[in-house]
């Protein structure tokens, strides 16, 4: 069966993590540095009201996180002095082991990474694919926007800083977590309406079917991105790609297949 492409798609909207960037950079590389540098980090600039008002929705989050389930979580009373980091830095990294998407955390990790990108010790890593498929997709008028949990301040250092260079002038727009969950129709609604686009105008790709079930339900055309070495879920319903050489080369021929296969 061979899917064509809509001809009203105006806008190419990537998740990062698995589609753009290998999953083990952001696992690896990134959460390990932001969790080690957290602490130093809050001490060098707790009085920043950026980093203060992350803070502030940290304390936010713990306080519905007691709510639901206070047997579970580290011990904080509140307070922004260098008495309180031990306890902020808790709560911080059992946000993280717990892999949750709060805002502020994110937000909270885009300003540490910064501060690795800045000095060398951290440098943005892409699938080699990713830039030639970028310009491939600007000449053809399609605008690539971003969509991840990450913060859009994250996004940003990622593309920035790859080792092919500043490809921040081939994306048009950045998503993140304010928006909404991945995993909610309503959000690709909302990036529509930022956009000033109708869903139907968008195509979505990601690694993970529950966001592309989300963003299909809001009527935006969807790609599932299976990166090599990743496990292809059986049976998908969203057409596969294996990389973005596919997807762009399928673009010039309207056409794409659900099982990957060029059907040349």
């Amino acid at each position: 069966m061979v899917l064509q492409f809509r001809e009203t798609i105006r806008v190419i909207l990537l998740d990062i993590e698995g589609t753009t960037t290998p999953i083990e950079f952001v696992s690896e590389v990134l959460f390990p540095y932001a969790r080690k540098q957290v602490k130093g980090f809050l001490e060098k600039y707790l009085s920043s009201e950026e980093v203060r008002s992350d803070i502030q929705g940290l304390w936010e989050q713990h306080e519905a996180d007691i709510r639901q389930n206070p047997d579970d979580l580290p011990f904080w009373q509140g307070g922004l002095s260098d008495r309180e980091l031990e306890p902020i830095v808790g709560y911080i990294h059992w946000l993280s082991d717990q892999d949750r998407k709060s805002p502020a955390l994110k937000s909270l990790q885009g300003k540490i990474w910064k501060v690795g990108y800045q000095s060398g010790e951290l440098q943005g890593q892409i699938y080699a694919d990713v830039p030639p498929a970028f310009r491939e997709w600007v000449q053809q008028k399609k605008d690539i926007c971003i969509f991840s949990s990450g913060s859009i301040l994250a996004q940003k250092l990622l593309f920035k800083s790859t080792t092919s260079g500043d490809l921040t002038q081939l994306i048009r727009s950045y998503f993140d977590t304010t928006t909404g969950p991945k995993k909610e129709g309503r959000s690709y609604h909302r990036i529509a309406a930022e956009l000033n686009l109708v869903t139907s105008e968008i195509m979505f790709v990601s690694d993970v079917i529950e966001e592309l079930d989300a963003a299909r339900s809001a009527d935006l055309q969807t790609v599932l991105c299976v990166r090599p070495g990743r496990e292809r879920p059986g049976n998908p319903e969203h057409p596969v790609i294996h990389t973005f050489d596919e997807l762009f080369r399928r673009n010039r021929k309207s056409e794409l297949h659900p099982s990957g296969a060029s059907g040349e």
